[in-house]
C-alpha cells in the first residue's frame, strides 16, 4: 500500500530537481519545465493530504484549479518566450541584457 510519506517523498524529488533546472537557468524553456516541476509536487501534496483527508475534498479541487492555472500560464510562458526568441534570436536567459528598443 502507498503511505503518505511515499507521497511526500516523490513530491520532494520533483521539488528538488525543479529547484535545480531553475537554478541551473541554461534556457528560458528548462526554467519553465522547473516552474511546472515545482507546481506538480505542490499538486501532488494537495491530492496527496486530500486523499488522507475522509472528511473532505478540498485538496483535489484546489489541485484541479492549480492545474488549469499552470496551463494557462504556461501558455502565456511560451508566447512571452517565442517573441524574446525572434527578437534575440536565443532562449538563453544570460544573452538577453535588454528587453527595450532604443
Amino acid at each position: 500500500m502507498i503511505t503518505l510519506t511515499d507521497f511526500m517523498i516523490v513530491s520532494a524529488v520533483l521539488f528538488c530537481t525543479g529547484l535545480y533546472m531553475i537554478v541551473s537557468k541554461q534556457n528560458a524553456i528548462q526554467i519553465l519545465i522547473g516552474i511546472e516541476l515545482i507546481l506538480n509536487a505542490a499538486i501532488l501534496n494537495m491530492v496527496a493530504f486530500g486523499k488522507y483527508d475522509r472528511v473532505n475534498n478540498g485538496g483535489q479541487i484546489f489541485a484541479l484549479f492549480a492545474i488549469v492555472l499552470a496551463a494557462a500560464t504556461t501558455a502565456v510562458a511560451l508566447a512571452i518566450i517565442l517573441n524574446v526568441y525572434r527578437k534575440y534570436k536565443t532562449i538563453d536567459p544570460g544573452r538577453i541584457d535588454k528587453l527595450r528598443d532604443e
